[in-house]
């Protein structure tokens, strides 16, 4: 990389994470019936009902591929772990290597819910471009067996997933890192102030 490279570089990491932290705060959440929320309240909407989903003895379900399957692994581990809720991410690879085998990639988690899914799971659905097919099948067999589902995407503001979930959290971003940090960062701001973050002095 030239001398020009680097310095562009140290030029804009200002500007680069001030962009980052407006996406944050700026995030669209919408509910099934297309009203604006905040974004707290998208937060406490996402909270009470992962702890519904766990208090009921089910489970959350996180999907997500590419980045937004790594997105998805962290998540549930941290929700187990640190939230203390059951949750689990579906992108074991021999699964989805059977499944889209034997099914087609657009099933691999559809199929999976039907497996293992029960009525009052919570379903976390994670997709930069919200129209990823395999995603939306899953929200459709979530839906068949009684499942809330919250969704976080990105790109085009009218993309599928954004109209699918009870809540929606949607990142006004065409870029992937801005949009995949975003999508990791509003799910852990979630589960964070649901723990009793506060503020340092």
């Amino acid at each position: 990389m030239s001398d020009r490279g680097i310095g562009d570089i140290r030029r804009h990491v200002g500007d680069y994470f001030a962009a980052l932290s407006g996406l944050l705060t700026g995030a669209d959440v919408t509910r099934l019936s297309g009203e604006t929320i905040t974004v707290g309240d998208g937060f406490a909407e996402l909270a009470a009902a992962a702890h519904k989903a766990h208090d009921a003895g089910n489970k959350v379900i996180f999907v997500g591929n590419g980045g937004s399957a790594g997105i998805a692994s962290h998540l549930a581990i941290d929700f187990s772990k640190n939230g203390g809720m059951r949750a689990l991410a579906f992108n074991d690879s021999s699964a989805l290597t059977c499944l889209g085998n034997d099914y087609g990639y657009e099933h691999v988690f559809a199929k999976q819910i039907e497996f293992h899914g029960r009525s009052g799971d919570l379903l976390i659905a994670i997709s930069s471009s919200g129209s990823s097919k395999n995603i939306l099948n899953a929200v459709e067999a979530a839906r068949r067996i009684d499942c809330p589902v919250v969704t976080f995407s990105g790109f085009k503001e009218a993309n599928p997933l954004r109209k699918t979930g009870d809540v929606n959290f949607f990142v006004r971003s065409d870029q992937y890192g801005f949009v995949e940090v975003a999508h990791l960062a509003l799910c852990h701001a979630a589960l964070d102030l649901d723990l009793g973050w506060r503020k340092p002095a």
